[in-house]
Formats: C-alpha cells, sequence, structure tokens
C-alpha cells in the first residue's frame, strides 16, 4: 500500500472509464492508483499525462494536471526517441569490408 502524501503521477491506460495511474516519489514508481476517469482534471485524461496526487488514508482527495510536466517528458521523450533513431556512423572498419 503506498503512504499518504503528495506524489508525481502518470496516467498510464484506460480501462473502460478506470483509468490507471503510476505513482512515483523520486522518479521511481511507487504505487498504481485506479480511479473513474471522471475523478481526472479535464485536460489530464490521456495516457502519459502527468498529475500531482494528494492520498490520505490511501484515497485521492486532490488531482491536479500538472501541463508543464506533461510538455517537457513529451520532449524529452520525442528527443530520446530521435537519438535512438539516428544512423550511427560508419566506421573505417565496416566501409573497409565491402
Amino acid at each position: 500500500m503506498t503512504c499518504d502524501g503528495t506524489y508525481t503521477a502518470v496516467v498510464d491506460r484506460f480501462e473502460d472509464d478506470l483509468a490507471v495511474v503510476l505513482l512515483e516519489d523520486d522518479g521511481e514508481t511507487v504505487g498504481e492508483l485506479v480511479v473513474t476517469e471522471d475523478r481526472l482534471p479535464e485536460s489530464g485524461r490521456h495516457v502519459d499525462a502527468v498529475l500531482r496526487v494528494e492520498l490520505e488514508d490511501g484515497d485521492p482527495v486532490q488531482i491536479t494536471y500538472e501541463s508543464r510536466e506533461t510538455s517537457d517528458r513529451a520532449t524529452e521523450a520525442r528527443r530520446r526517441f530521435d537519438e535512438l533513431s539516428r544512423r550511427p556512423p560508419a566506421t573505417d572498419d565496416e566501409s573497409d569490408s565491402r
């Protein structure tokens, strides 16, 4: 069970009218929260939305959408994908073997 407190959370997926939200502490996933979609802020009702979740007695008492953090994470993910998709430069050894 996740301790009470405030967490950064990321919307992982939707299953029917339920949202599965992963709770993070210092960048590590520490728990999972399942809430009805209507409990999320309207702007945060999409996969990879970053939220701030406050838990009391294991239940969410406040959920807010973090638009800046959502945008920053999306930009960083695109940057990493672009970096990985670049073809590495050919080395002299590879060009000699053709």
